[in-house]
């Protein structure tokens, strides 16, 4: 009697967020949805589908759906709405931005729980046998940006073809990166972390940094003419394409590094390697932490939700010699990994971001 009450309390719910779906931004829910779905980012993507192989596993169900969208594909779906036509979670290389945070709450997604799964970093990689580079931050905007000082200021298309044209101590080599698209969150940190430090090394661009529009505008947009190439949410071909295209170089996430060493290799960055050390300290200057948001609304209702979030943080999992680990995932420190922890159990909501 008590398990047939559970089950009808269960799809109640179900049909109640049924409704949640109809009623919201995410459009006509179709029916009610048991299995959980995550979707975002292509760097989280392998550490996501990892645990729901694991937990699927342990529960004997079937492993929830993982999409790689892109972090910014991911949470735009994610916030279209509560129910189940919409995703249950948000995988992110990034903290989610206020203007995402604002339209989740726009479509009724109001109670969104921030979980800090790990530490990755963006690597700049060639070949294993191709030439080394120790790049300064300044090397990454005056080679990539698509406008740069001229010799009187005045903000000009870059002219720089080969990288020592941009650094002498660097090699004679042709300036061609394949990296991530504009919807992902590799992307945004590689122009957060990257780019914008080393524009304000520039003198010509760090005295516009007070117009906020006008910075971002010169210190975030690539180059377009065949010298950074959009290589799509997949970070595995932007390195097989490294082992094609001799003399390229690609951006993409240190788990892609620690998987493809055979193939591959970092470059340093103001001297810095990126490493397991390097990147949870910080030293390194592209590290990054990696995310994943909860809709607190589906909690209780899409069955199994709240347990396979936990399971990114189990001891199996996200600890030192944690499976994750294996994958490349580097592990929170011990404190932040209990406040994770906490917040898994509680639920709790995040506030608004602050930009």
């Amino acid at each position: 009697m008590i398990r047939t009450l559970k089950l009808a309390a269960s799809a109640a719910a179900l049909l109640a967020l049924a409704a949640c779906g109809d009623n919201g931004g995410g459009g006509s829910a179709s029916g009610a949805r048991s299995g959980i779905w995550a979707a975002g980012s292509s760097t989280v993507f392998p550490f996501a589908t990892r645990v729901a192989e694991t937990f699927a596993r342990g529960s004997g169900g079937a492993a929830p759906r993982v999409e790689s969208l892109g972090t910014g594909g991911g949470i735009q779906a994610f916030c279209q709405g509560v129910g189940p036509t919409t995703p249950d979670i948000a995988n992110a290389s990034r903290q989610m931005k206020q203007s995402e945070f604002d339209l989740c709450a726009k479509n009724g997604v109001t109670d969104i729980v921030e979980i800090k799964i790990g530490f990755d970093g963006i690597v700049i990689a060639t070949a294993r046998n191709g030439n080394g580079f120790n790049f300064e931050l300044n090397d990454l905007y005056e080679g990539l940006a698509k406008e740069v000082p001229g010799a009187d200021g005045q903000f000009v298309a870059n002219p720089a073809k080969t990288w020592n044209q941009v650094n002498a101590g660097l090699p004679n080599q042709r300036i061609q990166v394949y990296g991530p698209p504009p919807t992902s969150g590799t992307r945004d940190a590689f122009l957060e972390l990257g780019m914008t430090p080393g524009a304000k090394l520039v003198p010509a661009v760090k005295a516009i940094e007070g117009d906020k529009d006008r910075f971002e505008g010169i210190a975030h947009t690539l180059r377009e003419d065949g010298s950074w190439i959009d290589s799509g949410e997949n970070d595995n071909a932007i390195v097989q394409t490294l082992t094609r295209t001799p003399g390229s170089l690609g951006v993409f996430g240190y788990s892609f590094l620690e998987q493809n060493l055979d193939t591959v290799k970092a470059e340093t960055i103001d001297g810095v390697a990126p490493t397991a050390d390097t990147i949870a300290s910080g030293e390194y200057p592209l590290s990054r932490s990696l995310y994943i948001y909860v809709k607190k609304a589906h909690i209780g209702v899409i069955p199994g939700l709240q347990q396979f979030v936990q399971e990114f943080l189990s001891e199996g999992a996200a600890a030192k010699g944690g499976y994750l680990a294996d994958r490349g995932l580097i592990p929170l420190p011990e404190d932040q990994l209990l406040a994770q922890r906490a917040t898994i159990a509680a639920m709790t909501p995040m506030a608004r971001p602050a930009k």
